[in-house]
């Protein structure tokens, strides 16, 4: 009887948690304007932002697919394109810096591909460094606009002071993808100065798991290496295609600008950065004489663009929790 009830009490408590989270993160945000901002755009153009949007993702997907297939043959891409997608949604409805739906990788290749939770966690762990790395470079870039298009001032001591302590966190993946091709593992090595408990000792299998990857796969890891700098690419792509169809007047190191503050507005961790992402592109395109409602206008695209991506996220994670 105990068994009955949980098995139909499961769906129950799994869909309320996430239509919980999806009323936190959408309780604020400004719906009728996103429809009215919607109604603006051309057809074709929403149909190029979503087509962008699907190539991101597909790209996303090929790199962990990359990863995954090099140890395991035989894996789908489209399941782990609705893994990806699921991990996004639970991601950007949760608190947070755009991570925590990283599980969701783990359960979906222990259970359907049938490995240990170690190696789902070390290609995991993979996959994020990797997403890591393409992101340091282009934000490199995109801090380098920021100062171009005068956001920073040269006597903004305590701004580079900041982004300098970015930067250096940002250094840690090429750093460690380094390490891990010559066998060192800093991460279990910082931890077990404090503890050797088993979670340790599982961040130290799974890290040791990644270095071999590195060295027994290395075209594999420089393919997804040249996947992920796609993705990359594409999401600064999709944001220049948001300011001309907007007809927001820009020029090249502006509008990298104005992307990069986006990028680190979802840094903040509150779900989908509510807030922090609407304060950065007024802050950003108003240095560049652009209007606040234009501006708002940028960012009510995104969480459009967001909005449906993650809505759809937290249908299949929802279903494959039910399962």
């Amino acid at each position: 009887m105990k068994k009955t009830f949980w098995q139909r009490a499961r769906p129950i408590a799994v869909y309320s948690l996430l239509a919980a989270l999806l009323y936190f993160a959408l309780r604020n945000a400004p719906l009728l304007e996103i429809w009215a901002m919607l109604g603006n755009l051309q057809i074709w153009q929403i149909f190029t932002l979503l087509g962008l949007n699907a190539l991101i993702y597909a790209l996303i997907t090929l790199r962990w697919w990359l990863i995954v297939r090099a140890e395991k043959k035989g894996v789908s891409f489209l399941p782990l394109l609705a893994a990806r997608v699921a991990v996004f949604g639970v991601s950007y409805f949760t608190l947070g810096p755009q991570v925590g739906g990283e599980p969701l990788q783990i359960l979906h290749l222990q259970r359907n591909y049938g490995m240990t939770y170690t190696r789902a966690t070390s290609t995991v762990v993979m996959d994020k460094l990797l997403e890591f790395l393409a992101n340091f470079i282009l934000l490199g870039f995109g801090l380098t606009a920021m100062i171009q298009a005068g956001v920073f001032s040269a006597s903004a001591n305590s701004s580079f002071a900041s982004l300098g302590g970015l930067l250096l966190l940002l250094l840690f993946p090429p750093a460690h993808l380094v390490l891990l091709f010559h066998g060192k593992y800093p991460v279990s090595a910082a931890l077990r100065k404090f503890s050797n408990h088993k979670f340790v000792r599982f961040v130290a299998a799974s890290e040791r798991m990644a270095g071999a990857f590195c060295r027994r796969h290395l075209m594999s890891l420089l393919f997804a290496i040249l996947v992920s700098a796609l993705a990359a690419l594409g999401m600064v792509l999709e944001f220049f295609f948001i300011i001309r169809f907007l007809g927001i007047d820009l020029s090249f190191w502006q509008t990298i600008a104005a992307w990069a503050a986006g990028w680190l507005a979802f840094l903040v961790p509150v779900p989908g950065g509510l807030g922090a992402l609407e304060a950065s592109q007024v802050f950003v395109l108003g240095i560049s004489g652009i209007s606040a409602a234009s501006a708002i206008g940028v960012t009510l695209l995104m969480r459009a663009r967001d909005l449906l991506i993650g809505g759809l996220g937290l249908l299949i994670a929802g279903r494959g929790l039910k399962k």
